[in-house]
């Protein structure tokens, strides 16, 4: 039997609903975890099971336990925390603060901000490197890539990251969520007022067009074999699927009303994506699925490369506007840091 667990961060609602998974097809919500005013963005998992997740309302990140399902403290930032991104060792986490215009950065060890980095106008999502060296930043107001050096978090001088390059994409196309490809030569950028998909080459920084025939990118995930960037289109409620190479767009899924965040299990290849859902949204193929839910995509169950053949779907209600949505196997952990931690809940304060 697995043991997954799906964490929705729930803007409207102030919490992130956390969904198990026992095996393909058993799902239920086992928790609404309480954390700050209008959450944002996907909660960032430390091997050890720390998640942090952005308090946009009240200049914070949460952090929640994956073992208790609590929130465990809260750090203050920036103003408009919106995005992160954790550090290869767990050691720091990046933040970004869409009213401050800058990435903090956080040291897990103390629990604190420990230096801000100035970017430009209104800083949403990001990327780093699977060696830690480079993160790449979607900063929304001004359309383009802040790609920051952050090389010197490895020896502890936080004080020493810096931008070393702004890729541009379109002031008017609003870059808001990347993710950077399997074997790490390509990023590709979900810009919510353009109708494209900005690709950028690691090697050279130089920028490609993939039209997705819609606007309103906003999450991206790649196949378990990398052949594939998938990527939410809000406005279509689909899911543009890119073949990585040829940077062909091969076909559109459809999803449920305002997909928002995509995270992939790679144990059985499904799909899963927050349906955010407001006024005049409506998902042409599946309009009997409900606002404020996860849609499961079987991503076995039909091409990816063509468009032929109908994908099987499943629902699940979780809290009000959820945008984001991540993974955590709480095999990975130690069977005794599971029973630490639940014991600990269980103590009497």
């Amino acid at each position: 039997m697995r043991n997954i667990q799906f964490f929705s961060t729930d803007t409207d609602d102030g919490v992130v609903s956390v969904v198990a998974k026992t095996g393909s097809g058993e799902h239920r919500t086992i928790a609404q975890i309480p954390i700050g005013n209008a959450p944002r963005g996907g909660v960032k998992f430390t091997k050890d099971g720390r998640g942090f997740v952005c308090n946009t309302s009240q200049n914070t990140i949460s952090e929640i336990d994956a073992v208790a399902l609590t929130e465990v403290r809260r750090i203050e930032v920036g103003h408009g925390p919106r995005g992160q991104g954790l550090l290869p060792g767990d050691k720091y986490l990046l933040v970004s603060n869409s009213g401050s215009d800058t990435v903090s950065v956080v040291d897990l060890d103390l629990n604190v901000e420990v230096h801000q980095i100035p970017t430009g106008r209104d800083p949403r999502h990001m990327g780093v490197n699977q060696d830690g060296t480079i993160a790449y930043v979607c900063v929304w107001g001004d359309g383009y890539i802040s790609k920051l050096d952050i090389s010197p978090l490895a020896d502890g001088h936080p004080e020493q990251v810096t931008e070393i390059a702004q890729i541009p994409v379109d002031r008017e196309a609003h870059p808001y969520s990347l993710g950077i490809d399997p074997t790490g030569r390509r990023v590709f950028v979900a810009n919510t007022q353009a109708s494209y998909v900005t690709v950028i080459d690691v090697a050279t920084d130089a920028t490609h067009r993939v039209d997705v025939s819609s606007t309103g990118g906003r999450g991206v995930a790649f196949t378990p074999d990398g052949q594939y960037a998938l990527i939410t289109v809000e406005n279509s409620s689909t899911i543009a699927v890119i073949d990585v190479d040829t940077l062909r767009v091969t076909r559109h899924i459809p999803t449920g009303s305002g997909p928002r965040g995509l995270v992939i299990d790679h144990g059985d290849k499904t799909a899963y994506i927050t349906n955010f859902s407001r006024a005049g949204m409506m998902s042409a193929a599946h309009p009997q699925f409900s606002s404020n839910s996860l849609t499961m995509v079987d991503l076995t169950s039909a091409p990816l490369d063509r468009d032929e053949g109908t994908f099987t779907y499943e629902e699940i209600s979780v809290g009000y506007g959820p945008c984001s949505v991540v993974m955590f196997d709480l095999d990975t952990l130690p069977e005794s840091e599971r029973l630490r931690r639940l014991d600990r809940t269980d103590t009497p304060a």
